[in-house]
Parts: C-alpha cells; structure tokens; sequence
C-alpha cells in the first residue's frame, strides 16, 4: 500500500533510518508516509498525522484552503531538514517565515513566480516547493521528482482546480462555499456528508484526501508557530 498515517512521536530528520511497522499494523496505514514526516495535525480521536514529504518519487500535493496552513506546512517541512522553496507573487506575506525558519540558515528561500533554479534535491537533501501563485498558477519550471515534492495552495476553485486535483497525489481541503464543494465532491468523488460539511469547516480543519481515503484534520499550532504566524485563518 502507497499511502500511510501513523501516530506521530516527533520528527525525524532525512538522516536517520526508516521507521518501522508491525505486519499486523499495515491495515492502519492510509495518508502517504515516508522516512521523514511533518506532522500535519490531530485526527477526531487525537491521533497525530505525520505526511510523508521526503520520498523517492515525484509527489504533489494540492492544498485548497489558506495561507496560514501552507505556512504551517512549509515551517513544519523545514523542521525536518528538507530545504523549502517558495515560488510566489506576494514575498511580503512569506519574509518574516524565511527569515525566522532555520534560525538564522537559508533553509527557506523566497522567489519569484517562474523563478525558481534547480535544486539538485538528494536523498541527503530533499525539497519541498510551495508554490503560491494566485488562483491560476502556472505550469512551473520546476516539477516534482525524487526527493523534491511540490505543494500548491489554491485559495479557491478556479479554472486549473479541476486538472491540479486529478493530477494530485495528495488534496487537501478547507471551508469552501456550497458550490465549489459540490464541484469538489465530483472531482474528488467524496461522501454527501463530506461535501456538506466543507463549507462548515473552522479555520484550522482540513479534509485531507489520497485516493479512497479521507481525514479530517485539525492543525493545531505550537507556540512559536502562534507566535509568527498568529492563530489560524482561512482568509487572508
């Protein structure tokens, strides 16, 4: 099985060795997991969630929700040792998060839409690109591979949402209105009951999709991520 969530017990970083599971265990796995993980939040029963970002094959995730999240992500990303690039039209919103990560080191690097070099992303030195470039955010020079994964946020549904969720092999998915839930459902093929409830979702909840599966997840901050970015937000 390609996908996985595990109960998280803090980070590793791209150095260590590979975590290891029970046989009896593999019918709990779901979300997509590697070595490394960020820990994307706590289920309905409180479980931490850990995503795999660090992985030997091209891996996208799409994110339809705020900016908030994706920086909770990215900071998260840098926590375990991947370098973070940010492609994006608006550094004023992300110059306070590259200067405060990796205290002091470039681990989180700013650039402009169409902009970003090659990485030369390892194994010894994965990447995580998040590309925040408006509603329709185009084909990036820089794509998804080994060891470097891809997270685009899309505040809304736009024109490019229906091809960037079936490409996707991870979806996240904030409060949207009544319609774009109901396009969503569609694309995603998700409950009556998911589509529902997505325009009801508070600012820091997340219906994480990978295939079949579906979790809703909380992102529950910690202080010095309070501290930067403020509390959750859907909007900004």
């Amino acid at each position: 099985m390609r996908g996985a969530v595990r109960a998280a017990r803090g980070l590793l970083g791209p150095r260590h060795a590979g975590h290891t599971l029970p046989v009896a265990d593999l019918g709990a796995l779901s979300l997509p997991v590697g070595d490394d993980g960020v820990v994307i939040g706590d289920d309905p029963e409180d479980r931490s969630l850990v995503l795999g970002l660090h992985r030997s094959t091209r891996y996208d995730v799409l994110l339809i929700g705020g900016l908030w999240t994706a920086q909770v992500l990215a900071l998260r990303a840098a926590g375990t040792g991947a370098r973070v690039v940010v492609e994006t039209g608006r550094p004023q919103v992300w110059t306070a998060l590259a200067q405060s990560a990796g205290a002091g080191l470039d681990c989180v690097t700013l650039h402009a839409v169409g902009r970003v070099p090659p990485m030369g992303a390892t194994v010894a030195s994965p990447v995580v690109v998040v590309r925040d470039c408006g509603m329709r955010p185009p084909r990036g020079r820089v794509v998804s591979s080994p060891w470097q994964s891809v997270l685009t946020l899309l505040p809304y549904l736009s024109p490019v949402a229906p091809r960037l969720m079936r490409d996707a092999t991870l979806v996240g998915v904030q409060r949207v209105s009544p319609q774009e839930a109901e396009q969503i459902g569609r694309i995603l093929g998700l409950s009556r009951r998911d589509v529902e409830t997505l325009p009801q979702l508070a600012d820091d909840v997340t219906l994480w999709c990978a295939g079949p599966d579906r979790h809703w997840v909380r992102t529950v901050p910690t202080q010095p991520e309070t501290s930067l970015l403020g509390g959750a937000r859907r909007l900004d």
